[in-house]
């Protein structure tokens, strides 16, 4: 091999943190394997659904569709629309009104999926603000890191919980908020934390919002699981915190979870200016962006949020919808922790003040190993475990090998 060739003097490169425990679930032969690490919706039977809303949106879509064109850089704008008004009519206030003078200080961009909008929000902090570092609280979403490392950025870490796992580790991220500079970055989840489910309470995102104003950094925040923690509106109780500073916010979010599109890639960056030409200016960058990464987005997602969204009774559906996957995952969850404790597994109980799909069990790499040897289940670091994976069937078995390994 030539010693300029790409692939000279290289080894392979490390497997994503949990597609890498997915593709070993894929590869076990055992029959009775329960994959409790991707972080999709399951319903009863382990099946990620297509939500009736979205059926009846893709039909209406198919027998109007008259093009295959790209759409703009910024995307789609009956998708942008909607996907503002699903973001701002939950803050109430002035912004609950999209034509009001408020809502200028707002421009989207249509992403492909909230990926794609957490990695626009960075790759901004690293073209208009050199030499800023962002801050990202551990444990998190592992692409957190790897995306703001690919943007040739520093990643700078904070503890987000205590030591057991139990609860926000506030001291570490008031520090953390004190020792970052004026133009850093600071990423949050909006609402149901990946992959704690530990989430500041209002009064607690007021006091963090404030303090992020008042030095100065830019708050991203990862709205990937709106409407899973306690409602649409209530899960937006970190926006309407930084909204009232008046500070400048990037808001990634996603139609992943929510509207169960995971392979329509669809979600947006909303860009928070500090009055309308901010905005618009840093949009304008925004799209210099896309350009030299995917150029325009997908369209099929965003039109089927765009069709629900703008149908009174197709959007009363799938709020009914997103209601029903809440209240399901909400079950599993007190389910799970009465059965450990009878499994004698130990008083899992905190797990109830956790909000979304994640929580952890707090196993040590071990115990997790065994619990993939022994009982064929599939967790990821410090015992990450979905709750949207779980059922009836399922509950019982789980809460005893993890007693098990334990023990």
């Amino acid at each position: 091999m030539s010693e300029g060739a790409l692939s000279a003097r290289i080894s392979d490169a490390p497997s994503d943190p949990i597609f890498g425990i997915v593709e070993l679930f894929r590869a076990d032969q055992r029959p009775d394997k329960f994959n409790l690490a991707a972080g999709v919706y399951m319903d009863e039977q382990g099946i990620t659904p297509i939500l009736p809303s979205v059926r009846e949106a893709e039909s209406r879509i198919l027998s109007a569709s008259t093009t295959k064109l790209y759409m703009p850089i910024s995307g789609d704008p009956a998708y942008l629309a909607a996907a503002k008004t699903l973001l701002f009519r939950t803050v109430g206030g002035a912004w609950g009104e999209i034509e009001s003078a408020a809502s200028e200080r707002v421009q989207m961009i249509h992403t492909p999926g909230g990926t794609g909008a957490v990695r626009l929000a960075v790759d901004l902090v690293s073209r208009l603000r050199p030499g800023a570092e962002i801050w990202v609280g551990e444990p998190t979403w592992p692409n957190h890191t790897q995306i703001i490392e690919s943007a040739r950025i520093t990643a700078r870490r904070h503890d987000w919980i205590t030591d057991d796992a139990r609860s926000l580790n506030t001291s570490a991220l008031f520090d953390a908020i004190a020792a970052a500079k004026g133009g850093d970055a600071m990423i949050f989840h909006g609402a149901c934390h990946n992959p704690t489910g530990i989430d500041p309470t209002p009064e607690q995102w007021i006091e963090i919002a404030q303090q992020i104003a008042h030095r100065g950094i830019v708050p991203i925040l990862d709205f990937a699981y709106q409407g899973f923690g306690e409602g649409l509106i209530e899960d937006a109780a970190s926006l309407r915190a930084f909204l009232a500073t008046g500070c400048e916010v990037l808001v990634a979010s996603s139609s992943s979870k929510n509207f169960a599109l995971y392979n329509e890639r669809v979600g947006s960056l909303a860009i928070i200016g500090a009055d309308g030409a901010a905005a618009a200016a840093i949009a304008s960058h925004a799209r210099m962006a896309v350009r030299t990464m995917w150029s325009n987005p997908p369209a099929h997602g965003g039109a089927i949020v765009s069709t629900i969204l703008g149908d009174a009774t197709l959007r009363a559906q799938w709020e009914g919808e997103v209601g029903a996957m809440r209240t399901r995952i909400q079950g599993s969850r007190a389910a799970l922790v009465a059965a450990l404790a009878t499994a004698g597994a130990g008083d899992f109980s905190y797990l109830l003040n956790h909000y979304g799909m994640f929580s952890l069990l707090g196993l040590t790499d071990d115990q997790l190993t065994r619990l993939r040897d022994e009982h064929a289940i599939y967790l990821v670091s410090r015992g990450r475990i979905n709750m949207a994976g779980l059922s009836t069937t399922k509950i019982p078995i789980v809460a005893k090998a993890v007693a098990s390994v334990l023990a």
